[in-house]
C-alpha cells in the first residue's frame, strides 16, 4: 500500500489519519503548530457527523467532552422569542476537545508537530515537497487538509479567486457554573432588529457556555490589534444592552483565549486533486460557518478518501470517484450557506421563521 502523508492536523487531518490507521495504511501527519495550540472555537455536529466519528473513536469520549441540544430558540437582542425549534440528534464540542480526542488515535511516531511543509512543484507526477526547508519529504500519496487558506492549495491552483465573506465572528469559551445554569441544553441565537449582529449561547457542561457573535463586516469593526482588551471592548459596545442573559457572558468572560474568525470562501471551487495531491476538508471546499457542515463535511471526506485508497484502484480514477461522490453535497452546503447568510444580513422583520442555522442535504 502507498505511503501517505497528511498536512495539517486540524479536524480533517486528524480525521484522515484516524480512518488510515483503522485500515493499516501507512501514513504521517505533519502539524506546522505546537500540540498545545488548542485555541479556537466549538463546533455543532448534526447526526451525521456524530455517526461519522462513531467509527474511529469511543463515541462515550466525545459525550463526555460536550453536550445535545434539544431545540433551536430563534430570539430577538431584547430576548422575545421569534420562532422555536426541535433539533434531532445535534451536538456541541468545543475545538480543543474535539482535536484532543481525535489525536489520541494517532500513534504519537506518526504525528510530527512544529513542521513546515513546502510545495515546490511536480516531477513525474509526483510533488516535490521540502519539509523545514532541509529535508525531502517522501510521500505517494499527498493528503492536504491545511485549511480554508491552504498554501497548497493556492500553489497548485494560482488563478483562484478568495473572497472575504460579509461576515465575521468572535467565538469565546466562558466556564461560570452559576451562568450554565440558567441554560438548559438548547440551542439560543439573538438577533439584532436591523440584521447582521447575532449572539449565539450554547451549552457545553454543567460549567462551560460556548459563545460566538456573528457580524455583519460593512457595519461593524474591531480594531485589527485583536487584543483582548479590544475584543471585550467591541462586545460591550455592540451587545451590551441586549438581554441581560447576553450582557452577563459577555461580563464574565476572560477574552485571553478569544477566536477571531474572519471568513473567506473561493469564488468558484477547484478541482480536489491534482496528480498525487488530494484535498480535504477546508482545503478542498471552504464553508462559511453559517452551514456548520465543516466538520462532519471533512468526516465525510476522510471517510470517502480512505475507502476507495482501500479498493487499490489506479490513483487517478481513485481521486475521481472522490471528487465525484463528494463535490455535489458540498455545492448543497455552498448554496445553503449563501442563503443563510443572506438572511442574516436582512432586518429580523424580513427574516423566514423556523429556520435552522444548518445547512442539510
Amino acid at each position: 500500500m502507498s505511503k501517505v502523508a497528511i498536512i495539517g492536523a486540524g479536524v480533517s487531518g486528524l480525521s484522515m489519519a484516524n480512518y488510515l490507521e483503522k485500515n493499516n495504511i501507512d501514513y504521517h501527519l505533519y502539524e506546522r503548530r505546537t500540540p498545545n495550540d488548542l485555541k479556537g472555537h466549538g463546533f455543532i455536529l448534526p447526526k451525521e457527523g456524530i455517526e461519522h466519528l462513531s467509527s474511529i473513536i469511543d463515541i462515550n469520549d466525545l459525550y463526555a467532552k460536550g453536550s445535545f441540544l434539544k431545540k433551536y430558540y430563534h430570539y430577538n437582542q431584547a430576548g422575545e422569542i421569534i420562532s422555536e425549534k426541535d433539533l434531532d440528534n445535534v451536538f456541541v464540542v468545543s475545538r480543543s476537545a474535539l482535536i484532543e480526542i481525535l489525536a489520541k488515535g494517532v500513534p504519537a511516531d506518526k504525528i510530527s508537530y512544529n513542521s513546515t511543509v513546502a510545495l515546490n512543484g511536480f516531477s513525474n507526477g509526483k510533488a516535490e515537497i521540502s519539509l523545514d526547508e532541509t529535508k525531502t519529504l517522501e510521500a505517494d500519496i499527498v493528503v492536504a487538509s491545511d485549511g480554508s487558506r491552504s498554501r497548497i492549495r493556492r500553489t497548485i491552483f494560482q488563478g483562484e479567486t478568495m473572497k472575504a465573506v460579509l461576515e465575521n465572528e468572535v467565538v469565546n469559551i466562558i466556564e461560570n457554573e452559576e451562568l450554565a445554569g440558567k441554560i438548559e441544553s438548547n440551542f439560543l441565537k439573538f438577533h439584532h432588529e436591523n440584521g447582521g449582529l447575532t449572539f449565539g449561547v450554547l451549552k457545553l457542561s454543567s460549567s462551560k457556555i460556548l459563545w460566538y457573535c456573528q457580524f455583519d463586516i460593512t457595519k461593524f469593526f474591531i480594531n485589527e490589534d485583536y487584543t483582548p482588551d479590544c475584543i471585550r471592548q467591541f462586545m460591550i459596545d455592540n451587545f451590551g444592552s441586549w438581554n441581560p442573559l447576553i450582557s452577563s457572558i459577555i461580563e464574565g468572560s476572560s477574552y485571553e483565549n478569544a477566536h477571531i474568525w474572519r471568513v473567506y470562501e473561493l469564488e468558484k471551487l477547484n478541482p480536489f486533486y491534482h496528480e498525487n495531491v488530494v484535498f480535504i476538508g477546508d482545503a478542498a471546499h471552504p464553508l462559511i460557518p453559517f452551514t456548520s457542515q465543516g466538520v462532519t463535511s471533512a468526516m465525510k471526506d476522510s471517510f470517502t478518501l480512505t475507502n476507495l485508497l482501500v479498493e487499490g484502484n489506479d490513483l487517478q480514477e481513485t481521486f475521481r470517484k472522490y471528487e465525484d461522490e463528494r463535490r455535489p453535497e458540498i455545492n448543497i452546503h455552498i448554496k445553503n450557506g449563501r442563503a443563510l447568510l443572506e438572511q442574516f444580513l436582512l432586518p429580523l422583520n424580513e427574516q423566514p421563521k423556523n429556520t435552522l442555522p444548518i445547512s442539510y442535504k
